[in-house]
C-alpha cells in the first residue's frame, strides 16, 4: 500500500497490468455480477436530469427496470448501486454490434448529454473504498471475466493505473496521477 495525500493506493495498482479488450470480453462485466456499479451520491442527480439523453441508447429491458427500480437501489451494505435487470445486467447497458456498452457512455460520445458515465465504472477495475477517517481507498478488483485485459495489459507492458490515466484524473486530478507515476518509478528503482 502506497499513501498519497488522503489516499491509499494498492502497489497492484502500478504492479499489475491491464487493458480493456472489448473484442475478447464483450462487454461482459456490464452484464455478470451479483450487485450494480457503485455510484455516488452526487451522480443520482445527474443520471435523473440526463436521462432522456441517454435513454434512447438503452434495452427496453433497461427501461423498464429504471421505470420500475428508479436510478439507483441499495445494495445488501446500503450502498448505491446501478439498478439490474433480471438480477444481472446493468440497466444502464446497450449492445453495439455484439457488445455490451454503457448506454450513458454512449449518448456522452455521441455528443448528448455531458455525463460521460458513473465514475466507479470508469475506474474499473479501480474499486473505492471509503474509510471513516475521510480516506479513500484505491484497490484493484480481480475478476475472472477480465482475464482478457490482464493478457491485453501484459502484451502492452500497461500498468493498471496508465491504462486508466482519464478516470483517475476524472476522480482525483492531475496531480494524484502525477504522484501515481513517481511511485510506481519508485518502486521500480527499488527492485
Amino acid at each position: 500500500m502506497i499513501e498519497i495525500d488522503d489516499k491509499i493506493v494498492s502497489a497492484d495498482l502500478l504492479r499489475e497490468c491491464f487493458a480493456c479488450d472489448l473484442s475478447q470480453c464483450r462487454g461482459i462485466c456490464c452484464v455478470e455480477g451479483n450487485a450494480g456499479a457503485p455510484l455516488e451520491a452526487e451522480e443520482l442527480g445527474e443520471l435523473e436530469a440526463e436521462y432522456e439523453h441517454y435513454k434512447p441508447c438503452m434495452t427496453s429491458e433497461g427501461i423498464e427496470a429504471i421505470e420500475r427500480q428508479g436510478f439507483a437501489v441499495l445494495d445488501e451494505e446500503g450502498d448505491l448501486t446501478t439498478p439490474l435487470v433480471r438480477d444481472a445486467e446493468c440497466a444502464y447497458a446497450c449492445r453495439e454490434e455484439g457488445i455490451t456498452l454503457c448506454a450513458i457512455e454512449k449518448a456522452w460520445r455521441e455528443g448528448r448529454t455531458p455525463f460521460r458515465k458513473p465514475v466507479s465504472c470508469h475506474l474499473y477495475p479501480i474499486r473505492l473504498v471509503k474509510f471513516s477517517n475521510g480516506a479513500v481507498g484505491l484497490n484493484y478488483h480481480r475478476w475472472e471475466v477480465c482475464a482478457s485485459a490482464r493478457t491485453c495489459g501484459r502484451r502492452l507492458g500497461l500498468p493498471v493505473y496508465k491504462s486508466l490515466r482519464e478516470p483517475i484524473v476524472r476522480r482525483f486530478g492531475e496531480e494524484f496521477y502525477k504522484a501515481l507515476e513517481a511511485a510506481e518509478a519508485y518502486l521500480k528503482s527499488q527492485n
